[in-house]
């Protein structure tokens, strides 16, 4: 299969990272992008250490590294903000490189879509998948720029709300709001702000440093119906979600003036169930298992999807590579979704205990194992 065309759909984080993989590999690949200017909107992302050990696979460490902020743990806090404990996470990629990292996202992007223009991907901006049609023996595209080309394979990397999934699964169940959102602003990043620093309780709430100069905050809230919150005013909703906590996020949460830097998400879940494939269509990344932040797992889990498909597909025809890459990430993938569900519910009051710490633990043991 080396010498396949491959197309793939969506140019986000497992859109590229699957492009890296597959043309290391020796494939044909061409990722289509809606977005015509392939915005990324401005906030950060914490990536563990299964993930540093992934880029690691792909050659990027040094340039990611030097893109972003390195950590070797965790530091959980009570809501009056006493730590409660501090969590050691492994240096999977070596002990010459750190075990995490948090990264401006708009930085990750650069590094990914520089890796993949200079592995030769064809990237193809404004011009999205309209429809296709799987054969047998390829996959016929018409693209929204009224083109039309035919590839071995597609690759649906296009996110929670797939237009890839909805095409091979008419029936599947789409994303379900969980009853939270989240909440993330960029702010100047204290001295004792050095790693991930979460509190547990009710409130969601974490501070995640990107730079020597800048964090980000997250807040996840109770936003019971999925209420639509207009861009002015976030600010001043976001700090009312703030009412209560420890002094010290009480003191950052009046650096929230901005209402346009305020990112706002209503949060999604979608675990799919069968298969993750038709015919010559796969699926990846949130496309198949969308999950909620609670556990700092969603875009890891697309970045190992692309390395464990690319990985497959050099080995075997379509079909059975599918199989075994679904094979290989089902069960890791099951647990970060309904685990990270899990924290949603507590803090929403649904579940009446959880030992956030010892599950973070945990969540470190099992991708801590190789893909």
């Amino acid at each position: 299969m080396q010498q396949a065309r491959i197309l793939i759909s969506g140019g986000g984080i497992g859109g590229l990272t699957s492009a890296i993989a597959l043309r290391q590999r020796g494939f044909s690949v061409t990722i289509a992008e809606r977005d015509p200017e392939w915005s990324v909107y401005g906030v950060g992302i914490i990536q563990q250490a299964n993930v540093v050990r992934a880029i690691a696979s792909l050659g990027l460490l040094d340039a990611y590294v030097a893109s972003a902020y390195p950590f070797d743990r965790i530091e959980m806090f009570a809501p009056d903000g006493t730590q409660v404990a501090s969590i050691p996470s492994p240096r999977l990629a070596g002990g010459d490189y750190p075990a995490q990292l948090g990264i401006s996202r708009p930085a990750l992007q650069r590094v990914l879509a520089d890796a993949a223009r200079s592995a030769g991907t064809e990237i193809r901006l404004g011009a999205s998948v309209e429809r296709f049609e799987d054969d047998g023996d390829g996959v016929g595209v018409r693209f929204t720029d009224g083109t039309c080309e035919r590839f071995d394979l597609l690759v649906g990397a296009d996110g929670l709300y797939s237009q890839t999934r909805a095409a091979i699964f008419p029936d599947a169940p789409g994303p379900a709001f969980t009853g939270q959102s989240v909440w993330r602003y960029n702010l100047p990043r204290p001295a004792e702000v050095e790693c991930l620093q979460a509190y547990t309780g009710r409130v969601g709430l974490g501070l995640v440093p990107l730079s020597a100069d800048t964090m980000y905050m997250f807040v996840t809230s109770p936003e019971p119906g999925n209420p639509h919150v207009p861009v002015e005013g976030r600010a001043a909703a976001m700090r009312q979600r703030l009412a209560g906590v420890a002094p010290r996020i009480a003191a950052l949460a009046e650096q929230i003036t901005d209402d346009r830097a305020v990112v706002y998400k209503p949060l999604e879940a979608l675990y799919l169930e069968g298969p993750w494939h038709k015919g010559r269509v796969v699926l990846i990344g949130d496309a198949v298992h969308g999950t909620t932040p609670h556990l700092g797992q969603g875009a890891g889990m697309a970045i190992e999807d692309s390395i464990v498909l690319a990985d497959e597909l050099a080995r075997h025809a379509p079909e059975p590579a599918f199989a075994a890459y679904q094979a290989r990430r089902e069960g890791r993938c099951r647990f970060i979704v309904e685990s990270s569900v899990a924290v949603g519910e507590f803090q929403l009051g649904r579940r009446d205990t959880l030992d956030y710490p010892a599950l973070t633990r945990e969540m470190f043991e099992r991708t801590a194992k190789p893909v």
